[in-house]
């Protein structure tokens, strides 16, 4: 058991990805509205803004905040990423510019990270972050052309 949650933690990205296609899953499952593709493309994404940028976000702002013990810059970055969180969660029920907005910048956090972390050859960089943009962002691209495809009174109905 402890090496379950150790795997968890370490990839924090992929349990937060796992565990927002469950909760997708579950709410397309247990509604009683038509599962058609833009519905299931804004339930999905949803709960991936929710758990892998909001929950995300706010698990590093509190590693982050904790470990301060009063630098200036670490007070800096955890409150960035209290920031992102904020947005990732009330992205998760605006529309998709807003969505938009919710991943460049935690894009750009990670990609950052990641690049410091190979340039100062910091021990390995946890590549399985990059999970959070690359399906982020193919899902946004999924609802937007999903949306596109709607016609105007099915949109209105929505």
């Amino acid at each position: 058991m402890d090496a379950v949650m150790h795997a968890a933690l370490a990839y924090r990205a992929l349990t937060l990805l796992l565990l927002g296609l469950v909760l997708a899953a579950l709410t397309l499952l247990t509604s009683k509205r038509a599962p058609h593709d833009l519905r299931m493309a804004q339930v999905v994404l949803r709960w991936f803004l929710l758990c892998s940028v909001g929950l995300g976000f706010a698990w590093t702002a509190a590693q982050v905040l904790l470990q301060a013990g009063g630098d200036a810059l670490q007070l800096q970055l955890g409150l960035a990423a209290l920031g992102f969180a904020a947005v990732g969660v009330a992205a998760a029920w605006g529309g998709v510019g807003m969505r938009l907005a919710a991943l460049i910048g935690p894009s750009v956090w990670i990609v950052g990270g990641l690049l410091a972390h190979a340039a100062a050859f910091r021990g390995a960089p946890v590549v399985s972050d990059l999970l959070v943009p690359v399906v982020g962002f193919a899902l946004l691209l999924w609802q937007y052309r999903a949306q596109r495809h709607r016609s105007v009174f099915a949109r209105s109905r929505l």
